[in-house]
């Protein structure tokens, strides 16, 4: 897994700590698919990890985390109807001591970056080994962030894509982050509601950066945001 010492704004462990005692580390799972925690399970059983407790949603979570005090959660992108980045936010900002690392099927960089920004401490994909599993949480547990190593090429061919000098692509622009996001949906040819599933917003959400890009871009439609794009290069 690739390490990234002190990124993300979670405020985990500190450098050289170790979970629990003994090194044992009490994790609670939050996935909406009940087979998926099952397995979870059945593969730590063995390990020095110690499933504390499950919940499927935000507020399920939110209980068991009062009632368990987990040293870590292993979460979904995805929760029923919810969004698991922003479960991941609620989750740091009333719990800022507790790791929470992503354990999901999406391998969209975007969706590391919104969860690094959400406060993760680790991303990692479904086909991470029990061992890896592990690893993960044994380093967050000492104040790394972790990212798994399938994405980092991708996340460098991302970073590779901003122009020097510039923040994000279309920041000359005066676009945020967000809106740069959006845009880059926009030229892949998604509509609103694809864009929102990408980005894991609401659409109305997407409806409001999609005004204010057209805005800043001096456009009133999405073809002309479209070719303004590709004209300025801001995506290449």
């Amino acid at each position: 897994m690739t390490r990234t010492p002190g990124l993300g704004p979670g405020s985990g462990p500190a450098s050289g700590s170790a979970f629990g005692p003994g090194g044992r580390i009490r994790v609670l799972i939050v996935d909406d698919h009940q087979m998926v925690r099952a397995g979870l399970r059945a593969m730590l059983r063995d390990t020095k990890v110690e499933i504390v407790g499950e919940a499927a949603n935000l507020e399920g979570a939110l209980a068991e985390i009062d009632e368990h005090a987990p040293d870590a959660v292993l979460l979904d992108v995805r929760l029923q109807g919810q969004s698991g980045l922003e479960a991941c936010r609620v989750i740091t900002q009333k719990h800022p001591g507790l790791a929470v690392v992503f354990l999901t099927v999406y391998e969209d960089e975007q969706y590391v970056f919104e969860a690094l920004r959400a406060g993760a401490k680790g991303y990692m994909l479904k086909r991470a080994s029990p061992e890896d599993i592990v690893r993960v949480l044994e380093e967050v547990g000492r104040g790394e962030t972790i990212v798994d190593p399938a994405l980092t090429g991708q996340i460098a061919r991302r970073a590779a894509q901003v122009r020097p000098g510039h923040i994000w692509p279309g920041s000359e622009m005066g676009l945020t982050q967000r809106e740069s996001e959006v845009l880059r949906t926009m030229v892949d040819g998604l509509n609103n509601r694809a864009i929102a599933e990408a980005l894991v917003i609401s659409e109305d959400t997407v409806k409001t950066h999609v005004r204010a890009i057209f805005r800043k871009l001096g456009v009133t439609d999405r073809a002309r945001a479209v070719s303004v794009a590709l004209r300025e290069g801001i995506f290449r």
